[in-house]
């Protein structure tokens, strides 16, 4: 395929974005300065990125507990993101929500929700709103390999395809469900293959090749907005932190049991690293180009973090604002 050079290069700073990010999410994490549970996306860049970029504003994304990438990738911002993760006033919630309860409705990101599945059904409603007013939006909805243990996907697959909604599922399959191998909790190793007995289109893409993400999604956004959706995706990737902060260190207890071998072997896939080698290699970017947006995206989430601390902290007594009584 044949790619511009402003387009490589745009790909490749968002998912830079969302590494050095999460990265910098480690240090206060252990410091304590951030409190709230955070899942960092290391590892899973190229899934948000190679989707993302298809997007509009108008576009609708619902994601999970792991949803920094996906926020990122849709647009939010980045001031308000890291500012949220602190707990501040100016973070995307306010301060009321945390890692895990993100949201932008100007750019289309309706939220995220830590609760297993808890989302497949509301992006439900947005395809189903999109398809009776008619504008072409689509809706994608983030959700990893855990929630396929969940009833409310096959009841959401279902209704989507009885509707033939403009919705597509995609099933971020990091091999591991908190600390179980999926290996330990389905028969069926082929999560795609969950969407056939609804007779949805699914396919399986290696998803830490964020080029064959983007083609993948490329033909499958093009569709829904044909209203021939829904469709679904399962991505094959690998986070490379633990489960819920940096190593699943808590209270001094090492609880991520992944086997070290298997770790440095996707380590070695991280889809950065084959990114940034095929820039270089393939498509003749300059070395010093990406060493210069590093710079500048580093530079930018500094500012971030400086903001954040800055801001204040929700007063108390604005405790029942935003709350539905």
């Amino acid at each position: 395929m044949s790619y511009s050079t402003d387009f490589l290069v745009n790909l490749y700073r968002i998912m830079l974005r969302i590494r050095i990010c999460e990265e910098s999410l480690v240090e206060p994490i252990l410091n304590r300065e951030i409190l709230c549970p955070c899942h960092l996306y290391s590892g899973e860049e190229a899934i948000a990125a190679g989707i993302g970029v298809l997007l509009d504003e108008r576009d609708y994304v619902f994601s999970n507990h792991r949803a920094h990438g996906h926020y990122l990738a849709k647009g939010g911002s980045l001031n308000a993101m890291v500012a949220e993760v602190y707990g501040r006033e100016s973070g995307c919630s306010r301060g009321r929500g945390g890692s895990m309860h993100l949201i932008d409705p100007e750019v289309g990101m309706l939220g995220s929700a830590p609760i297993v599945s808890g989302t497949i059904s509301l992006g439900l409603g947005s395809a189903l709103a999109s398809l009776i007013r008619g504008d072409d939006r689509v809706t994608v909805v983030f959700f990893g390999d855990g929630a396929t243990g969940e009833g409310v996907l096959y009841e959401s697959l279902n209704f989507a395809a009885l509707w033939k909604l403009p919705i597509i599922f995609v099933c971020e399959n990091n091999f591991y469900a908190t600390h179980m191998p999926v290996s330990d909790c389905r028969v069926q190793s082929k999560i795609r293959s969950i969407a056939d007995p609804f007779c949805i289109a699914n396919c399986e893409v290696d998803g830490n090749d964020v080029l064959a993400v983007f083609e993948a999604a490329k033909k499958v956004v093009e569709k829904c907005r044909r209203g021939e959706g829904p469709f679904f995706m399962e991505c094959l990737t690998y986070r490379l932190r633990g489960h819920v902060g940096p190593d699943d260190n808590v209270q001094g207890l090492h609880t991520d049991i992944r086997p070290p071998e298997e770790v440095e072997a996707w380590r070695k896939r991280d889809p950065l690293v084959l990114f940034k080698d095929l820039l270089l290699r393939q498509y003749h970017i300059g070395e010093q180009v990406l060493r210069n947006m590093e710079a500048e995206v580093e530079a930018e989430i500094r500012i971030a973090h400086d903001l954040a601390q800055k801001s204040p902290h929700p007063d108390g007594k604005d405790l029942l604002n935003y709350v539905f009584r």
